[in-house]
C-alpha cells in the first residue's frame, strides 16, 4: 500500500477519526494539496497590504526618499561634514548597591548592565577648556562639540535627557557626563 498519495492519507484519517465528531469544518480535514504548503503558511495567514494602503502611507506630491519609520532615531543630529577628530571616550555603567546585595545576595542584582541605574560618559578632550565645551543631551544620543573636537554618540540605551549630571576635571580635560538610565523593564531589575 501507498501512503504518498493524496487519496491514501485522506483515507487513513478517516480511519482514525473517531466516530462521534461529525465536523464540516476546513481545518479538520487533510490538505489535498500538499505540494501547496511551504513555510509561508505557518502561524496566522495575513493579507498583504493593498495599493489603496500603500497610497495612504506615502504622500505622492512630497519628494522625500524615505518614510519618516526608515530613519534611525538621532541620525537627526549628526552632521554630514565636520573636520574635527573624534575624541577618546569610554562608556561604564553605575549601579546603587548596598550591604543587602553584596554580602546576602538578597537583591536581584547582577553585574549586567540590566541592574544599572546610571551611564557613565568619561570623554578626554586633552587642550580644551571648559567654557569651550557644548554639550546636547537627547534622550539616545550625545553630542558633545568643542573647538578641536566633535563627539556624536548614539547611546546604548535611552536616558532621561532632563537629569544628567556633567563635571569638568581640569586637571585630566575629561569631561565625566552621567545620566539616569530609563528602560521599558527597569522595574523588573531594580
Amino acid at each position: 500500500m501507498d501512503l504518498s498519495s493524496a487519496s491514501s492519507l485522506n483515507a487513513l484519517c478517516n480511519l482514525l477519526k473517531p466516530e462521534n465528531e461529525d465536523s464540516d469544518s476546513d481545518e479538520d480535514q487533510p490538505s489535498t494539496t500538499l505540494g501547496k504548503l511551504g513555510p509561508g503558511h505557518i502561524g496566522e495567514l495575513t493579507k498583504p497590504p493593498s495599493t489603496t494602503d500603500k497610497k495612504k502611507a506615502t504622500n505622492p506630491d512630497s519628494k522625500n526618499i524615505w518614510d519618516e519609520e526608515e530613519i534611525p532615531e538621532g541620525s537627526e543630529f549628526e552632521s554630514t561634514f565636520d573636520p574635527c577628530p573624534q575624541p577618546e571616550f569610554d562608556i561604564m555603567y553605575k549601579q546603587a548597591v548596598t550591604s543587602e546585595d553584596i554580602f546576602l545576595q538578597m537583591g536581584n542584582k547582577t553585574n549586567a548592565t540590566s541592574s544599572c541605574e546610571a551611564m557613565v560618559i568619561k570623554i578626554q578632550l586633552p587642550g580644551t577648556k571648559m567654557a569651550d565645551v557644548d554639550l546636547d543631551v537627547k534622550p539616545k544620543y550625545l553630542d558633545c562639540r568643542s573647538p578641536k573636537y566633535k563627539l556624536g554618540l548614539h547611546l546604548p540605551h535611552p536616558v532621561d535627557d532632563k537629569s544628567g549630571k556633567a563635571e569638568w576635571d581640569k586637571k585630566l580635560e575629561i569631561l565625566k557626563v552621567t545620566l539616569t538610565m530609563k528602560r521599558e523593564y527597569d522595574f523588573v531589575n531594580m
